[in-house]
């Protein structure tokens, strides 16, 4: 009892860091209205993520992520040219974008197939019930338990270091891109780091909890967030409440229906959304109703 206990416990902890890690990019490109380039991102670092594995023959290694981060930066540059230069809509500039550099990996993926122990399904899938065995073993023999915990962790440091550092530009280029540019702000570079942190997340993530559920954790928390504050410190806040909350009740719920961790956590996540909409749509009705009975009432 114990052990399953305690095996809860690191699943649960595990993907709280991962939707904290999230959440907290997520609530900057929700700002900058480029939500949906995270999923452009987690398909276009395939490339990198197979090259990376064919280099070092391991996906555990730091060509992968070297390799993911540098495709990512690539998506960002490709999406920005696209946009600015080309003249193409965002939304369009996406989708262009993440479908040919996801269909390069796909075609890397089945020309290296004979050579490396790699798929589609080890790259776009995670199964974190498994973290609790996938444990980091020392040379001397000693067990610091799950690997994939101490890369959460590690890449959680990562990014509040990043967003305690560059806070104030993050914050003025995400509101209002050209303001940030007269105070002298290089938007272009801090657009890059922002990509380059994202790209490394959604790798760092893959292996526990899958693509799809990384995307999710980018997108669902904040929009959830935005729809109740609109002051940045208060949407950091509750984004990270709810992107715990969806990892405490994703496990649980998918523990009792006996079905998928990550596919139960974006469940959660999309039920959430959909809830917090349909209470803000009530509450604004009563609200403008109140106002209009009132108004009548004055006049």
């Amino acid at each position: 009892m114990m052990t399953i206990d305690t095996n809860a416990f690191l699943i649960i902890f595990t993907a709280s860091l991962i939707a904290i890690s999230c959440g907290l990019l997520g609530v900057f490109m929700m700002l900058r209205k480029m939500s949906m380039t995270g999923d452009a991102i987690s398909h276009a670092v395939l490339p990198g993520i197979v090259i990376g594995f064919f280099i070092s023959g391991t996906q555990r290694g730091i060509e992968v992520i070297i390799g993911a981060g540098l495709l990512g930066i690539l998506a960002t540059l490709i999406i920005d040219w696209l946009r600015k230069k080309a003249k193409v809509q965002l939304d369009a500039s996406i989708g262009i974008t993440f479908t040919l550099l996801f269909a390069i990996g796909i075609i890397l993926i089945n020309m290296l197939a004979y050579k490396v122990d790699l798929d589609q399904e080890c790259v776009l899938y995670g199964e974190i019930a498994y973290l609790p065995i996938d444990l980091w073993i020392t040379k001397s023999g000693f067990s610091m338990g799950p690997r994939i915990t101490w890369l959460a962790i590690l890449n959680l440091l990562l990014v509040i270091t990043f967003i305690w550092l560059l806070f104030k530009e993050l914050k003025l280029t995400s509101f209002d891109e050209s303001f940030g540019i007269v105070l002298g702000i290089p938007a272009g570079a801090i657009n890059l780091a922002l990509m380059s942190m994202v790209s490394y997340t959604t790798v760092s993530s893959f292996e526990a909890v899958g693509a799809i559920l990384v995307v999710a954790l980018l997108v669902v928390p904040p929009a959830t967030a935005f729809l109740w504050t609109k002051q940045i410190k208060s949407l950091i806040k509750l984004t990270i409440g709810i992107g715990i909350g969806i990892s405490v009740i994703g496990y649980y719920l998918a523990f009792w229906l006996d079905s998928s961790i990550a596919g139960m956590m974006v469940s959660v996540a999309g039920f959430v959304f959909l809830t917090s909409a349909v209470l803000k749509s009530k509450k604004s009705k009563f609200k403008f109703g109140t106002q209009s009975k009132e108004e009548a009432f004055s006049s």
